[in-house]
């Protein structure tokens, strides 16, 4: 049996994280809003109406340009009308760009696991208007039109991936990568990142393209994992069984895991593009386009690289630390402040301020703690002043809080318990209120002393010195 290598290029649509719309005053993020609240007769399409270019949006996807080290990022570019009919795009037409688009020929730095960095070409970067969303319910065909006008940018791939796992990858670090720079919220299931893949297959060592088909409608990473992965196994199939691929578009169920045809690939011809008459040119001069790169942080794969080469982290560490950019501010924040070692910093972050980061569904920058006092409570467990459990137990008072972790441990009288004769008493009382476990434990049962040093803990209030308590109560227990 023949092996076949994939070939996979992305269509990524970027909703553009603005106040307001491309062409009009609306606002753009209605994802929680009633349908049709926020649309004006710009969006939806009325005659005579006249859009006008929101700045920000150029400025946000220079910036994404730039991060994506585009060799070419046109100081003229230019919109188009690309046009289709279709009940959720009112004005029957949508624009976009074309010919001219705002940027070509980037590259996508790709870390895949085992391997060393895989790189994805970027072929072109544009901007363009949403369409509506039409909801079916009931039986019924909905047209909810607030989404019409919001700014995307749209980002085409080169053929460059060869898996249904690169793809995932890559999404996931393109999440990462539009959040990090506050470009996009990129949250796929609100329709903030959406992509369309174009699967073939070919023999390995061959450089031909082979036809392709285009998976639509795919609202999560694993998903779009599933749906690449259906796909390239039914292209093999086809082709063992002396079939020809067609070029189809297809649409991927996600509730019960199956592709199915949609209509057959457009062309370029199909939407009969043209200047957009009503929009002058884009225009990037040099010394906004060198401030607007000038202004770019350190990216992610760069941050993580340092932070490894700095303070001496596992990549593992650099790797979690990096998943946001305020997270890898918090920690270096925290590092200064501490002026100890930065991986016992990197373990409190990692397993406890992650920890609280999840539950709030928040990111570290919202989460109200400052990094000064995560390093005033580590300070205060490696002094002996508290207990690791209490210290854990601080993080989640010291949100928001007005007075540092040690005024908080003072008046709540939290300091870690070592006076031996409070402990021998607590733990006295332990004894002689479990006869079968102390009968248990001097039968041989050794394992059971975890469990008297959770009591003597539970007993002070979890401000016990554990390694005292342990010991005391083996010396009790052993009489």
């Amino acid at each position: 049996m023949p092996e076949y290598e994939s070939v996979i290029g992305l269509e990524t649509h970027i909703q553009v994280k603005t106040r307001s719309k491309i062409f009009c005053g609306c606002k753009a993020d209605s994802w929680n809003d009633p349908p049709n609240v926020n649309i004006c007769p710009v969006c939806t399409g009325l005659p005579g109406v006249l859009p006008v270019l929101n700045q920000e949006v150029v400025a946000k996807a220079v910036q994404l340009a730039s991060a994506l080290h585009a060799e070419s990022i046109q100081g003229e570019s230019y919109f188009a009308r690309k046009n289709y009919f279709y009940p959720d795009l009112p004005k029957g037409y949508q624009i976009s760009q074309y010919d001219e688009p705002l940027a070509r020929a980037g590259r996508f730095e790709l870390p895949l696991p085992g391997r060393a960095l895989a790189t994805v070409g970027i072929s072109r970067l544009h901007l363009e208007e949403d369409a509506g969303r039409t909801i079916y319910q009931a039986g019924r065909r909905l047209i909810d039109f607030n989404r019409c006008g919001v700014p995307l940018v749209e980002m085409v791939t080169e053929p460059d991936l060869r898996s249904a796992d690169e793809v995932a990858q890559f999404l996931i670090r393109l999440r990462q990568l539009l959040r990090w720079l506050d470009i996009s919220d990129a949250d796929m299931e609100r329709g903030q990142l959406r992509c369309d893949a174009n699967v073939s297959i070919r023999e390995p060592g061959s450089q031909q393209l082979n036809p392709k088909t285009e998976i639509k409608n795919v609202n999560s990473i694993t998903n779009v994992r599933q749906a690449v992965q259906a796909e390239i196994e039914r292209q093999i199939r086809e082709v063992e069984a002396g079939r020809t691929i067609e070029s189809w578009t297809l649409d991927w169920d996600d509730e019960r895991g199956v592709l199915s045809r949609m209509r057959s690939k457009e062309t370029e011809a199909d939407y009969r593009y043209f200047r957009e008459p009503d929009l002058l040119p884009i225009r990037v001069e040099e010394t906004e386009k060198r401030a607007l790169q000038q202004a770019l942080p350190e990216l992610p794969l760069a941050r993580r690289a340092r932070l490894v080469q700095a303070y001496g982290l596992p990549e593992y560490d650099a790797e979690i630390l990096t998943e946001e950019r305020s997270l890898a501010d918090f920690f270096e924040t925290s590092v200064k402040a501490y002026a100890g070692d930065p991986k016992r910093v990197s373990n409190w972050v990692m397993n406890d301020v992650l920890r609280l980061i999840r539950q709030a569904g928040a990111t570290a920058g919202e989460l109200g703690l400052q990094p000064a006092h995560l390093a005033e409570i580590i300070q205060l467990v490696d002094s002996g002043m508290i207990t690791a459990g209490v210290g854990k137990e601080l993080l989640e008072q010291a949100r928001n809080a007005e007075r540092s972790p040690r005024q908080l441990v003072e008046e709540q009288g939290l300091i870690q318990v070592t006076d031996s004769d409070v402990l021998r008493e607590a733990a006295g009382k332990i004894l002689q209120a479990n006869p079968d476990q102390v009968e248990s434990y001097r039968a041989g049962k050794k394992t059971i002393l975890g469990w008297f040093v959770g009591q003597l803990m539970r007993e002070t209030g979890g401000r016990a010195d554990a390694k005292k308590a342990r010991e005391l109560l083996q010396e009790l227990l052993e009489r």
